[in-house]
C-alpha cells in the first residue's frame, strides 16, 4: 500500500510513542495525544502534531489507534473523543484490555459506527522503536486496506486471528503470549535470587544450560537487566505487567481454569511495585525475592 493516512496516536507512553514516530517515518499525517502532555511533547520534533484533546486529535481522522494503559483507559479517551469522531472510521485498538475490556470497548465502536480492529501487539521498546512489532489483529476483511498500512508500520508481521474485533480472539491470544512472558521473567528473577541466597554465580548457571533446550535468549537478556543494573528505562514496566498478570487470572477463571504461576506473578509484580520499582522494567520482579528494596 503507498495510500497515505491521518492516524491518531491516543496514549504516547513507551509503545504509543515509538508506534507514533513509526507512523510518520513512514509517511502518514499523524497527531497525538497524551493524558500528560508533556510525555508527547517530544513528538514534535518527529513531524507529528501533538493535540490537547483526544477530540482535537481524532478530527478528521482515517485512523485512530489507542496504545493506553487498560480497557478502561481506553474507554474514556474515546469517549472525550466521541463528538469528533466520524462515522466509518478505522479503530486500531492496540491497548491489552482484556476479555471483558474488549467486549467493552467493541461495544463503544458499534455505538459509534467505528470500524472496530482488536489489535494488541507482542514486543517492548526495542522492538517498537524499530518498527518490529508482532501484530495479532482481527477485524473485518472489507476494511483491512485502510488498516494494513498503520499495522505494517509498526510492526514486522500481522497474524490474523479473525474477522470481528468484538469476539476478542487477538486479545485471547495476546494473553496467552504475556501469561509465558510473565512466568519466564518470574522464574528468571527467582533464579537470580536463589543464586545470591545460594552464593552461586549465576555465570555459572548460564554456562551449565548453555546451548541446551533450557538456554533462552530471552532469560539472558532480562537477567542481565538485573545484573547490570539497567532497569530503566523499561522496556516493559512492572507496573503494566502486574497489570496484564491479574487480566491472565481473570481470563483464567473466566475460562473454568485456575492459574497459580499467574497468580503469583501478579503478586510479586505487585510487590516489587509497592517496593517502588513500578516504573523499571518487569524484570525488578526480582526485587520481590528481598523484604526490602535492594
Amino acid at each position: 500500500m503507498t495510500d497515505k493516512l491521518t492516524v491518531s496516536v491516543l496514549g504516547t507512553g513507551i509503545m504509543g510513542a515509538a508506534m507514533a514516530r513509526n507512523l510518520a517515518r513512514a509517511g502518514h499525517t499523524v497527531r497525538a495525544w497524551n493524558r500528560s502532555r508533556a510525555k508527547a511533547e517530544p513528538l514534535a520534533a518527529d513531524g507529528i502534531a501533538v493535540a490537547g484533546t483526544p477530540a482535537e486529535a481524532v478530527e478528521g481522522a482515517d485512523v485512530v489507534l489507542t496504545m493506553l494503559y487498560d480497557g478502561s483507559a481506553a474507554l474514556d479517551v474515546m469517549r472525550q473523543a466521541a463528538a469528533a469522531l466520524r462515522p466509518g472510521t478505522a479503530w486500531v485498538q492496540s491497548t491489552t484490555a482484556g476479555i471483558e475490556g474488549v467486549a467493552d470497548l467493541a461495544a463503544f465502536a458499534r455505538e459509534q459506527d467505528l470500524v472496530f480492529y482488536d489489535a494488541p501487539v507482542l514486543g517492548t521498546r526495542q522492538p517498537a522503536e524499530a518498527g518490529q512489532l508482532l501484530v495479532l489483529a482481527a477485524g473485518p476483511v472489507d476494511g483491512r486496506h485502510k488498516v494494513t498500512p498503520v499495522l505494517d508500520a509498526v510492526g514486522a508481521r500481522t497474524v490474523w486471528t479473525g474477522e470481528d474485533g468484538a469476539e476478542g480472539s487477538a486479545t485471547r491470544l495476546k494473553l496467552v503470549a504475556n501469561s509465558w512472558v510473565i512466568a519466564t521473567t518470574n522464574a528468571m528473577g527467582e533464579v537470580l535470587a536463589l543464586s545470591k541466597a545460594l552464593d552461586v554465580d549465576p555465570q555459572n548457571f548460564f554456562d551449565a544450560i548453555a546451548g541446551g533446550p533450557l538456554d533462552m535468549g530471552y532469560l539472558r537478556a532480562k537477567s542481565a537487566l538485573i545484573l547490570d543494573d539497567k532497569l530503566s528505562p523499561p522496556q516493559f514496566a512492572v507496573s503494566t505487567a502486574a497489570k496484564d498478570a491479574r487480566l491472565i487470572v481473570e481470563a483464567g477463571e473466566r475460562g473454568g481454569v485456575r492459574l497459580d504461576v499467574a497468580a503469583a506473578s501478579a503478586e510479586r509484580l505487585e510487590r516489587a511495585a509497592a517496593q517502588g520499582h513500578g516504573d523499571e522494567d518487569m524484570a525488578a520482579a526480582y526485587f520481590a525475592s528481598f523484604d526490602e528494596k535492594a
